[in-house]
């Protein structure tokens, strides 16, 4: 699995980018799951966007990769009770097919436990000659190297 550390750390912080980005683009859905206990529910969902976008983009830059991974888990831990409220209330998403059935629902949930482990993986430091990055290594300067 160590092996494939680094792949999997560019597939989550593409994935995150991607979804990140979706609350941009096409923000109802995410709108539609969220409680309405909360306030001013759109401005959550791309301030959510933000952060996923963040966190995706922090994951491939060395000196930032730790606290964003540190960033992700409370980004999945706060965005929890938009899937809860989603699985409690059976709410239908129209473009993700099945999306209201108690299956999906049941699927969905411990996802987010395997997000928040998976994010999990890169709070601990890297091996810095092979971490992914979308800074080439010679521009990073030593005082801001990190991981062994």
């Amino acid at each position: 699995m160590k092996k494939n550390k680094e792949l999997l750390r560019v597939i989550l912080a593409a994935t995150i980018i991607f979804v990140g980005t979706l609350h941009f683009l096409v923000p109802q859905p995410f709108v539609k799951i969220m409680p309405s206990q909360l306030p001013y529910p759109l401005g959550l969902v791309y301030l959510s966007g933000f952060y996923e976008i963040l966190g995706g983009i922090g994951l491939l830059v060395p000196p930032l990769s730790q606290a964003a991974a540190w960033g992700l888990i409370a980004l999945f831990i706060a965005v929890y009770p938009a899937n809860i409220n989603m699985a409690v209330n059976h709410i239908e998403i129209e473009s993700i097919p099945y999306s209201g059935s108690p299956l999906f629902q049941a699927i969905r949930l411990p996802l987010q436990g395997v997000l928040i482990a998976w994010a999990y993986w890169y709070t601990k430091p890297a091996d810095k000659e092979k971490q992914a990055s979308i800074i080439p290594k010679s521009m990073i300067p030593k005082e801001l190297e990190l991981g062994d």
